[in-house]
Order: C-alpha cells, then sequence, then structure tokens
C-alpha cells in the first residue's frame, strides 16, 4: 500500500492513573497526532474496557482507519483484545500495533514525568513507524 494511502488511528490510554499519574498522556496523544499518516489520535481513560474498544471502532469508521496503534499496558496481557476489538470493525487484526507505555514509561524512571513522557512519545514514533 502506497503510503500516502495510509490512515493510522492512534489511541493512547490513561490506564486510570496507572500511566497517566506517570506519563502526560495528553502531551502524548497531542504528539502522535502530528506523526505521518496518524489521521486520529485520541485519547481513552480505559483503552481496554468496553468503551474504549467502542471508541477504537468508532474511530476505524469515522476516520476510515487502516492501521491502529494503541499505546497502553502489556501487549502479552491486551493485545489479543485490540485484535479482536479492530478485526471487529472490519480491519486485518494484523494491522494492530502496540505501544507499551505502562511497563515501559510509567513504571520506569519513577517520579520523572517529563522522562516517562518522552520516553512514551519515542515508544509511540517507533509503534506508528511500524505500522507505516
Amino acid at each position: 500500500m502506497p503510503a500516502d494511502n495510509l490512515r493510522i488511528g492512534v489511541f493512547v490510554c490513561d490506564c486510570g492513573s496507572n500511566i497517566a499519574g506517570a506519563v502526560d498522556t495528553e502531551a502524548v496523544r497531542q504528539y502522535a497526532g502530528t506523526l505521518p499518516n496518524v489521521v486520529a489520535a485520541i485519547r481513552n481513560k480505559y483503552t481496554c474496557a468496553d468503551p474504549g474498544q467502542q471508541e477504537i471502532q468508532r474511530a476505524i469508521y469515522e476516520h476510515n482507519l487502516n492501521r491502529v496503534v494503541v499505546a497502553s499496558c502489556s501487549p502479552a496481557s491486551y493485545e489479543p483484545i485490540f485484535r479482536q476489538c479492530i478485526q471487529g470493525a472490519g480491519l486485518n487484526p494484523y494491522l494492530l500495533e502496540m505501544a507499551n507505555i505502562r511497563e515501559h514509561c510509567s513504571w520506569v524512571p519513577p517520579g520523572d514525568r517529563p522522562a516517562a513522557t518522552s520516553k512514551a512519545t519515542d515508544i509511540v514514533t517507533v509503534a506508528v513507524s511500524r505500522a507505516r
């Protein structure tokens, strides 16, 4: 698929205060919106919960997304949920990329919000690049 046809949606999860307590998730969302081919950057309180998944599916339809990046918790636990979610909206489940900003950012380094936020933007950048 030519790069000009890519339409990527990035979903940044607060995970309540688990991620948002250490990472400025709104700053990560805003940053994600500036990345190439990102046409939707959305922040959710709990992306893995039903309302968060419904938001992903709604955005797939509204923005004609053909790639999805979820910046949230461990892919080991949540990737199957998000694959099923995007498949339910008609996308190939393997057009999903995960950015683990909980274990890799909000839990490390403790008490340094700017560093955790910077690392989260780096991880989202890589995930969007993989999606492209």
